[in-house]
């Protein structure tokens, strides 16, 4: 198991690279949505989605320009299919790490969390930043943070009523799983996409702020 968990961390979490992956044994068509999508996600690591040109992304997937629009209606179009399909990745992603994390799964959880973050800087600014640019994506964002502090909630129930202790009523969790999950999300908005020089520097250690989002969580769950 530990092995596993750390064979996890280790992995890749590009989603554009994933795209390109699942899509190579698939048809023709299948390929060029994927590299269109994929050259987009990367773009996006150094600008705006509002400032992405059908033509650059074009160039950036190797196609001719119209072969845009057999695909996609427009770029708006675009961002709102890849950023939905990347809110499922993010689930499935965050999923999988608490599957094989075993007793650790919060921080396994976090640390693939992290990892989303780092490798998909410019599709998570998208996603929470821009939420009404893209309200596709924004309400599947909605339903990951619900399905995930509903997961987190029922685990403690679980956990909770194995060692024989009270626990806070079920309302009050989901609370804290909201408020705990928001917290998360500022300090790595912060910290990745800010730029602010003393969180930088206390945060140089990837290991210990996984640690320290994970001791968050854990103690904001206690009874």
């Amino acid at each position: 198991m530990a092995e596993a968990a750390a064979r996890h961390e280790a992995s890749d979490f590009r989603f554009a690279d994933r795209l390109l992956a699942e899509a190579a044994a698939g048809r023709k068509a299948e390929r060029t949505q994927a590299r269109i999508q994929a050259a987009a996600c990367r773009l996006l690591e150094d600008r705006a989605a509002a400032e992405l040109k059908v033509a650059e992304i074009c160039a950036g997937a190797g196609l001719a320009h119209g072969t845009f629009y057999i695909y996609f209606r427009d770029v708006r179009h675009l961002m709102a299919q890849t950023l939905t399909a990347f809110v499922a990745f993010m689930q499935a992603s965050m999923r999988g790490a608490a599957r094989i994390g075993g007793r650790d799964r919060i921080r396994a959880s976090n640390t693939a969390y992290f990892g989303l973050f780092e490798d998909n800087a410019g599709l998570m600014r998208c996603i929470v930043s821009r939420q009404d640019d893209f309200p596709e994506a924004a309400q599947a964002f909605q339903t990951l943070n619900r399905d995930w502090a509903q997961t987190v909630v029922e685990a403690r129930l679980r956990q909770l009523a194995r060692e024989g202790r009270a626990a806070p009523p079920r309302e009050e969790l989901m609370r804290r799983a909201y408020a705990l999950g928001g917290m998360v999300d500022q300090y790595l908005i912060a910290l990745l996409f800010g730029r602010d020089g003393t969180l930088a520097e206390i945060s140089r250690d990837r290991e210990a702020v996984v640690a320290t989002l994970s001791l968050i969580w854990e103690r904001g769950m206690e009874p």
